[in-house]
């Protein structure tokens, strides 16, 4: 039996059209409990309308977002439209409760502007154009009752985009999330890094390594870039958007990865960690018990601890150099790589040479 296929969503930029949309109609006495949007592309959206009124000079329509089978972190929530009808020809969309305000360059909206992107912008005129009288024109406020709160649960806090959730979309339609829709959703974080005149980055996995970048080790939070698994996209998209270095800094399960030129990092695609740690043990004098127990565990945490009761720190550097050459070597030399490895608690094992350069030029203040 063939598996079922997976659901299709709509994105917050379509909520936020038939929001506009219904709340006009309901403004002009013809409440409806579905509309009819067009996707960027002229792909016509069928909506359902949750709740719209009349209200003094406008109307009120919510829409609550359907992600699809997209685990999705606005799946559920409710975008509101408040329209204010005016008598000359015109729309001004405005950002409301929950939604985001831009605070840095290198995004698709200006800084200063709602996080509502060009696409859902579009949409949300044409979706007014199609029911406004002729002569009349509109003011839009779109909102996310409790965006503020979900928004600290995405990658708006490091974008700069404060006070709630992004309005975005570029089809109208949630594909259920594909490795490569993930993947161009971290590159946004390069664009600002460069837009802020930047030409160095601190890339970590995830927001255990920004914390350990920022809280531990002090470095600047406007140059950490999260990578997540793509480590060597990521590296790929930091070199063709004009990066000069990176700092790569992270746990020690997903650097040993690089070192082992393993660069898509999630554990369902390759896993040599405790081999390369063996590997690299033995080669700094480590006797064939510490081998055996290094092969032996199931993490690298526990490898870890066999390694410093050996001792054999100078195992760390020498991962880090090589996975600082693996890097170099993927991007062809377009960047200069330094790299650091750390623990789950936020202490540094070691780093290269280039680590130690790169980071104190950034204000790196512990070892």
């Amino acid at each position: 039996m063939s598996p079922q296929p997976l659901r299709r969503g709509i994105t917050t930029g379509t909520c936020a059209a038939a929001a506009a949309k219904a709340a006009v109609l309901a403004a002009l006495g013809r409440p409806q409990a579905a509309v009819d949007v067009a996707s960027p592309q002229g792909q016509p959206i069928r909506v359902p309308v949750a709740a719209s009124s009349s209200a003094a000079g406008g109307g009120t329509a919510a829409v609550v977002k359907d992600a699809g089978d997209d685990p999705d972190v606005t799946d559920g929530v409710t975008v509101t439209a408040a329209v204010t009808l005016t008598d000359a020809p015109g729309i001004v969309i405005r950002a409301g409760e929950g939604v985001g305000t831009v605070t840095k360059p290198g995004l698709a909206v200006p800084v200063g502007q709602p996080a509502i992107n060009p696409g859902p912008q579009r949409m949300i005129e044409q979706a007014l154009h199609d029911v406004l009288p002729a002569g009349r024109g509109a003011v839009v406020t779109i909102a996310i009752p409790g965006g503020r709160e979900l928004a600290a649960r995405t990658l708006n806090p490091v974008l700069g985009i404060e006070g709630g959730l992004s309005i975005i979309g570029t089809t109208g339609i949630v594909e259920p999330m594909s490795e490569e829709a993930w993947k161009t959703s971290l590159t946004p974080q390069i664009s600002v890094v460069r837009a802020l005149g930047y030409d160095t980055a601190v890339f970590v996995p995830g927001k255990i390594g920004r914390d350990i970048a920022v809280n531990r080790c002090n470095l600047p939070a406007d140059r950490v870039v999260q990578t997540s698994n793509f480590i060597g996209y990521m590296l790929t998209s930091a070199a063709d958007q004009g990066l000069r270095q990176v700092l790569l800094l992270g746990h020690l399960g997903k650097i040993v990865k690089v070192t082992a030129g393993i660069f898509q990092t999630h554990s369902s695609l390759a896993d040599a960690r405790l081999e390369t740690l063996a590997a690299y043990a033995a080669a700094e004098g480590a006797p064939r018990e510490a081998v055996e127990e290094i092969l032996a565990c199931v993490t690298t945490e526990a490898a870890a601890d066999v390694i410093g009761r050996y001792p054999l720190g100078s195992v760390w550097p020498r991962l880090a150099a090589q996975a600082s050459r693996r890097a170099e070597r993927y991007v062809h030399g377009r960047l200069s790589v330094g790299t650091a490895i750390a623990t789950l608690k936020g202490d540094i094992l070691g780093r290269d040479d280039k680590a130690a350069q790169i980071g104190g030029a950034l204000g790196w203040t512990t070892g």
